[in-house]
């Protein structure tokens, strides 16, 4: 027997009625490359949306059609998420910080007949321009004109009937969204969101016991749109009508503390190094920003060191929230929201969970395995993270040789060694090629960094495996100091004794400018284990 309940379609327009309906003078506001912000509500950034699926049936744009974004975080992008899945067409936001040829790859393997850019990024697209088969480029952003052979975003709205729109009949299972690995190990590879995965997500997204979004929110995404759609959150606050607030293309900490404290921003979120620099500002401007309004300051992307959590809190009073996803999960997997039994334990402990990633939101699963099968609940043994749920990848888009990235019984191998608690808290121990094998034995990259990171000297730190004549593998650590701060090699390993085994210590530290990042902001290790590739050999030969 099967229930008696409507067969709703759980789609982005239906989102996109509900704010229009409900939230209509609720305000997006975003900062302009001038810095002057624009400011608009929900009824006119929906009347817009719908003009823009209107411009795009014109331009010939049907169902299956892939639509790219290059562009910051912004009103048009925005107008984007929903426009073109509202045209039956797929959303495919590209990463502005990649390399030229690889932007050319990914628009090509993607198959882009449109390209969306924003007028401070026509540069970038001039470098791959002549390697991609594009049928239009339309340039977003103010100006007086455009490249010739090139359309104005505003002209086809402005001459766009929002009367001849239509909204068409879309399957849930339907494609939305797409975007593209970091490819840190071999070629991108594209997740292809329905617009089921990314409503449930939505929802699953804006529980008590997730991200906890609500409609009385003000909320400011620091990651970029093009990063997993920004964690979901333009998708999730649109549908509970939380205020907006796009930073744009200044993502310097001066620029997002003054829009944080402006805006009376409550929810926040980006990756550790944005946090890092808001960190270092606040401690040398204490009580220059007020940041009374700020509840949550979400992270994610890589490890969140424990210090910079507590460090937040007990300096500045602000809450970091710990969560973990992949673009392969829309993106969010888990959070570490503490329990009721949490919340009453000693502080120190509590900082403890925090600084793991947490356990999965509702509707989502994990597990871990490793080479004797499933690990068990212990806190201590570790083992590949698979995860599954509603929004999360059961394959690449064109990509068959990556098919084993899935187990035989559908999970997805996210390649993070993970430990999980009795309590179903996931703390991730290093991504399986980042682990140190020394000797036969492994050592965590990541705590090592998260310690140095806790150093009040130390700005930023990266662990790397590296060869060595005896033991096979040993960790080097690579450290950035604050402005003005001093630390020694000896210092440094005597504020990591307490709290590893002797053989877990770095060989050597380092001490750089700078580290390297991914597109995404992570730490580029592959290039510090080149750089470094014959350091230990050297020191021991």
């Amino acid at each position: 027997m099967k229930g008696l309940m409507m067969d709703y379609q759980l789609t982005i327009p239906s989102i996109l009625r509900r704010a229009e309906q409900l939230f209509a003078r609720k305000e997006i506001v975003t900062r302009l490359p001038d810095k002057s912000l624009h400011r608009y509500t929900y009824a006119d950034f929906a009347r817009r949306a719908r003009k823009l699926a209107v411009a795009l049936r014109d331009l010939g744009i049907g169902r299956g059609d892939r639509v790219a974004t290059l562009c910051w975080n912004q009103y048009q992008h925005l107008e984007a998420y929903f426009g073109v899945p509202a045209a039956g067409a797929v959303l495919h936001t590209l990463n502005v910080r990649l390399h030229p040829e690889e932007l050319a790859y990914i628009v090509n393997h993607a198959g882009d007949r449109v390209l969306l850019v924003d007028r401070t990024l026509l540069p970038l697209f001039e470098q791959f321009r002549d390697q991609v088969r594009l049928e239009h480029v339309i340039v977003t952003g103010a100006g007086d004109s455009v490249p010739e052979g090139m359309l104005d975003y505003e002209r086809l709205l402005l001459e766009a009937d929002e009367g001849r729109y239509e909204e068409l009949d879309l399957d849930e299972n339907d494609a939305a969204a797409m975007c593209y690995t970091s490819g840190t190990t071999g070629r991108p590879k594209g997740v292809l969101y329905s617009h089921r995965a990314i409503v449930l997500h939505s929802l699953g997204s804006a529980l008590p016991d997730a991200l906890g979004l609500r409609e009385a929110d003000v909320v400011l995404p620091v990651v970029p749109m093009f990063h997993a759609n920004a964690w979901g959150l333009p998708y999730t606050a649109t549908m509970v009508g939380a205020k907006q607030v796009f930073p744009g293309r200044h993502l310097d900490p001066v620029s997002l503390l003054e829009l944080l404290a402006a805006e009376r921003v409550t929810v926040t979120a980006g990756v550790p190094t944005i946090w890092l620099g808001i960190l270092q500002e606040l401690d040398k401007n204490p009580g220059a920003y007020d940041l009374s309004s700020l509840r949550a300051m979400v992270v994610g992307g890589s490890a969140a060191p424990r210090g910079m959590i507590k460090a937040f809190e007990e300096r500045h009073g602000l809450h970091v929230l710990h969560a973990w996803g992949m673009t392969e999960t829309t993106p969010l997997g888990t959070a570490a929201v503490l329990t009721a039994e949490l919340q009453q334990a000693p502080k120190e402990v509590q900082y403890d969970y925090r600084a793991k990633q947490g356990r999965p939101v509702p509707l989502v699963e994990i597990r871990a395995r490793n080479e004797n099968g499933l690990v068990p609940w212990d806190g201590r043994t570790m083992g590949e993270l698979e995860i599954r749920g509603p929004w999360i990848a059961a394959s690449y888009y064109n990509a068959p040789e990556a098919a084993d990235r899935w187990t035989d019984d559908g999970w997805f191998r996210t390649g993070d060694i993970v430990t999980i608690d009795a309590r179903g808290y996931m703390e991730i121990k290093d991504r399986d090629k980042d682990l140190v094998k020394s000797g036969g034995e492994w050592i965590s990259s990541m705590a090592l960094e998260n310690e140095l990171m806790a150093h009040p000297a130390v700005a930023e730190a990266a662990v790397v495996a590296v060869p060595h004549p005896k033991w096979q593998e040993r960790p080097l650590a690579v450290v950035v100091l604050k402005e003005g701060q001093q630390a020694t090699k000896e210092e440094l390993l005597d504020f990591l004794r307490p709290k590893f085994p002797k053989w877990w210590l770095p060989d050597d530290i380092v001490f750089v400018d700078q580290i390297p990042r991914t597109s995404t902001g992570k730490f580029l290790k592959r290039a510090l284990r080149e750089r470094f590739r014959d350091h230990l050999m050297e020191a021991t030969g």
